[in-house]
């Protein structure tokens, strides 16, 4: 069963993020402060749930929640300033869309930056621990898959409405086939090096 609460303050706003490791699209951050009377017994790291579940608890946690906020940051951004940095920004950008302002924040993970002097805490696995930080991690996770599978319909070939952009073989093949896309990382390796075998 995950813990309500970190803190002891009042507005706890969890955070964390979709997409870090993938070859396409945006990495996609969200905040949530639920309140404390927050129960559900579905709720878990989004990674541990099927697509099914995270879609039923997509419309619980935002009409339960006291606020959410949901930031996308495409691929010219994560070029621009790596992956981390932009993982961090965007969970920023949520964190200063949200409203009432939290006291208090609880980060998925181990590496954060401050924003506003509002106090926080890294947890390493956190979405499997705390319920603000598991409800940031479905909400990211439906509106970047939402966001995934609209990106598809332009370019069909890279199947991104199966893989969401995680480097599966089918879609590194396609990026073999057709090349890149302006959805595509450039800072990451899109194809594996070729092995060169010496004799």
């Amino acid at each position: 069963m995950l813990l309500l609460k970190f803190s002891d303050f009042i507005l706890e706003c969890g955070t964390d993020e979709a997409g870090r490791g993938c070859l396409a699209g945006p990495v996609t951050a969200a905040a949530v402060i639920l309140p404390d009377d927050f129960t559900s017994e579905l709720l878990n790291d989004s990674k541990q749930l099927s697509e099914k579940i995270r879609e039923e608890l997509k419309p619980l946690i935002e009409s339960k929640a006291i606020c959410f906020s949901v930031t996308h940051l495409d691929s010219g951004v994560i070029d621009k300033i790596n992956i981390l940095n932009a993982s961090i920004k965007a969970m920023h950008h949520c964190i200063e869309k949200l409203n009432p302002i939290p006291n208090y924040i609880i980060v998925d993970g181990n590496r954060f930056k401050p924003i506003n002097n509002i106090p926080y805490s890294t947890i390493i696995k956190g979405d499997s621990k705390y319920m603000s930080i598991a409800a940031a991690s479905v909400i990211a996770k439906t509106y970047r898959d939402d966001y995934m599978n609209r990106i598809h319909e332009e370019f069909p070939m890279y199947n991104w409405k199966k893989n969401k952009g995680y480097p599966t073989l089918e879609h590194r093949e396609a990026i073999r086939k057709y090349g890149a896309t302006k959805y595509h990382r450039m800072s990451f390796r899109l194809l594996p090096e070729q092995l060169k075998l010496g004799f």
